[in-house]
Parts: C-alpha cells; structure tokens; sequence
C-alpha cells in the first residue's frame, strides 16, 4: 500500500481542544482524589486520637488490655516473647486505659533487646497491639523505671558506648517518655548516654 492510499487520519491528531479536555478531565479526577479520604489504620502504628477504637463508653468499664492476651511482632522463632514490664494507664485522654509493654524475646542466655509496645482494644474488646515505641533492632533494654504517669510513658533504656561492650553489660543508660500528641507517640530525652 502506497502513502497515497492510506485514509486521511487528520482526526487523530491532537488539537488545543483535545489538550484542554484532557487537562480538564485530569483535573476532576485529582479534585475527586483530594476528597476521598482513607479510612483508620489498621496497622501497628496507630495515627489518630483517640488511641482506642473499642466504644468508648463500653472500653471504660473493661480492665486495661492483658499483654499475655497479644501475639508481639517480635521474630523470636521458638523461644516465644516473655513480658519483662508492663503498666497501665490512659494516654489520649478519652477515658479508656491502655496498656503499655515491655517485651523480649524469652531466651535463656545473654541479653536480649526489649521492644515496648502500646496495646488497646479492637471494637469487640479483644487486646491488639496499635503501636511500637523502641524497636528491638535499637538493642536497648528496659530497666527498672517502666511507668505511665501524666499520661506518659516513663521508660528507663539501657544500651551500649559501642560494639566492643559485651551484650551482657550495658554501660549506658537513659530516661526517656512518650507523650500522644498530634496523633503520634512522641519521644523525648530526660537524660541521655549517661553511664552507668
């Protein structure tokens, strides 16, 4: 087939009205997607107040989540996850206690980092972990301050100067809190690397 005999496709090209119907119709769908708004997280980090998602009213009258109750995400293999600490206390202010808990795995030899967690209740009132405090990859380990007061998380951490410190004896030692606030847990030092 020569060029001559092939059809007239002059109305596939585009025009500055083809251009503006496009950008016309890109801009609805990003104005359609600025109005939809995603729902609650559902994941271990729990984004807005209150921290509790069981009603309210009923979540009042229920005693502080169990941590014996909660699976950790805590990749312990056989050896399972023993609780080393844990308190209870509200910490969004909305009536509802939540429980807070200091986690390892249960290991018989040396000493293994601890992971804090924040616990509340699904809407049937089953324990649920919401959110991470420390990480068990930081390599810190809860001493013997573990409390909630004010609304906060008091938590005194153990760790190391370096690498060469043997994992049997931590030589530093800080205080640190966690206070909910604009829909996260926020850290703050009371002291920090002070050796012990």
């Amino acid at each position: 087939m020569h060029p001559a005999e092939l059809p007239d496709l002059a109305h596939t090209r585009p025009t500055p009205l083809h251009w503006l119907a496009t950008a016309t119709a890109m801009a609805a769908v990003v104005a359609l997607a600025g109005l939809v708004q995603p729902g609650d997280a559902s994941g271990s980090q729990a984004q807005g107040p209150p921290i509790s998602r069981a009603a309210p009213s009923r979540a009042r009258h229920l005693p502080p989540p169990d941590p014996s109750a909660v699976r950790f995400p805590l990749g312990c293999g056989p050896v399972g996850t023993v609780v080393t600490a844990r308190a209870s206390g509200d910490l969004d202010g909305d009536g509802v206690r939540e429980t807070v808990a200091a986690v390892r795995c249960d290991s018989a030899s040396g000493t293994p980092p601890s992971a804090i967690y924040v616990l509340n209740r699904t809407r049937a009132g089953a324990p649920r972990v919401v959110a991470t405090l420390l990480s068990a990859d930081a390599g810190e380990t809860v001493g013997k301050q573990f409390t909630i007061k004010n609304r906060a998380v008091l938590a005194t951490l153990l760790g190391y100067s370096d690498q060469n410190v043997p994992r049997c004896c931590p030589d530093v030692q800080d205080r640190v809190s966690w206070v909910w606030r604009n829909k996260a847990f926020v850290r703050s030092e009371q002291s920090s690397g002070k050796s012990i």
